[in-house]
């Protein structure tokens, strides 16, 4: 496959399977409704774990925006390939939702909320707060990416780092997704948010675009956080992307923090 048409199906498998046990614990009449949060972590990480199996020989398999800019910006992916990338991800994102849309056709109109159908595509805060919603998913993406780059810095059985990184969603996943959703993944949360958009969805009401920003942008800049983080502890290299996206990082707890302080006082 060329990278653009694996970068497309390793990321339609992502958020189809991802989207899918959402909409599988979420949505009126599942036989798995109300199934809970580790059936959607353990479905998140299988959905990242297959995807990545599929796209590795041929792209890579980033399957996430916050993969590619942060790999380029450590000099580890050309800058030229980005754009393909980018557009197979967003693509295969809104095509996977578009395809769980058709599997559980007969489920949006028995649900009765709307937030519910959204939650099946999109994340959401628990706490809707945008600096410490924003510092979450900083935080969950850098942590991915140093795992990222710690497996990819070492060896094992052929065939087996695909499920070594979905054992790393799914750590994140249980540990730190409480708050946002735990996009850590801009096209997993623009992709589908789009086809929510666009799909004649029974009763979906709106698609939150207040809000959409913050699983995108996070995610970009915990991502080259966490590539730059790992070259500085492992090589001692520095660059300017490390300061710029230690110092955004730095701004956003500043101003999640002080939000904070004024609630309490």
């Amino acid at each position: 496959m060329s990278p653009f048409v694996a970068e497309f199906f390793g990321t339609l498998i992502l958020i189809t399977l991802g989207c899918g046990v959402v909409a599988n614990i979420l949505l009126k009449d599942s036989k798995a409704e109300n199934g809970g949060w580790i059936v959607v972590t353990m479905g998140w990480a299988f959905a990242v774990a297959f995807g990545v199996y599929l796209a590795g020989q041929s792209s890579g398999a980033h399957l996430n925006p916050a993969v590619t800019l942060s790999l380029a910006s450590a000099g580890k992916f050309h800058w030229e390939d980005v754009p393909v990338y980018l557009a197979g991800q967003l693509l295969g994102a809104m095509a996977g939702a578009t395809i769980v849309w058709l599997c559980y056709l007969p489920h949006w109109s028995r649900t009765p909320d709307a937030a519910t159908k959204l939650g099946v595509f999109a994340t959401s805060p628990a706490i809707r707060q945008p600096f410490s919603n924003l510092l979450s998913e900083i935080l969950g993406t850098a942590i991915f990416m140093v795992g990222i780059m710690a497996i990819g810095a070492n060896k094992f059985a052929d065939g087996l780092n695909p499920l070594i990184v979905g054992f790393l969603v799914l750590a994140i996943g249980l540990s730190l997704g409480g708050t946002t959703g735990y996009a850590i993944n801009p096209v997993r949360d623009l992709g589908p948010r789009l086809a929510h958009f666009l799909l004649p969805i029974a009763g979906k009401g709106s698609s939150d675009w207040s809000y959409a920003w913050v699983p995108v942008v996070g995610p970009i800049v915990g991502g080259i956080l966490g590539v730059q983080l790992f070259q500085a502890v492992s090589v001692g290299q520095t660059t300017l992307w490390f300061w710029l996206s230690a110092s955004a990082t730095l701004m956003v707890v500043v101003l999640a923090v002080g939000k904070e302080l004024r609630i309490k006082n």
